[in-house]
């Protein structure tokens, strides 16, 4: 079983988490000011401690999937330019053979007198 697309579904929801859980935080300098006031359920040091270790949390698993993503997709990689494919598959050869040396250049032909 390939997990390479599971990891990658993990990866993409982290990313989609992690720009979620940032803007949720209360901003210095009032920017967007989507995190909550004082009244709610927790107050306002208890969530900033919340959200920081969340964000905490799912910046770890981004790095990890990070890193299994680019260890996989260099386990399959065929080493070879992505150029070399594309011109393997337009038929030309991708290293073409050196040219011979070029031929002894004739020496010049007198005119044949009548």
């Amino acid at each position: 079983m390939d997990v390479f697309p599971i990891i990658l579904v993990v990866h993409i929801l982290l990313a989609l988490s992690l720009v979620g859980v940032i803007l949720l935080q209360r901003s210095e300098g009032g920017a967007l000011g989507i995190g909550g006031g004082g009244s709610g359920l927790m107050t306002g040091r208890s969530a900033g401690n919340l959200l920081t270790r969340i964000t905490s949390i799912i910046v770890a698993l981004f790095f990890a999937t990070s890193l299994a993503l680019a260890m996989i997709a260099s386990h399959r990689s065929t080493g070879t330019s992505p150029f070399d494919r594309l011109q393997d598959a337009a038929g030309a050869p991708a290293s073409q053979p050196a040219p011979a040396a070029p031929a002894e250049p004739a020496a010049p032909a007198a005119p044949l007198a009548r």
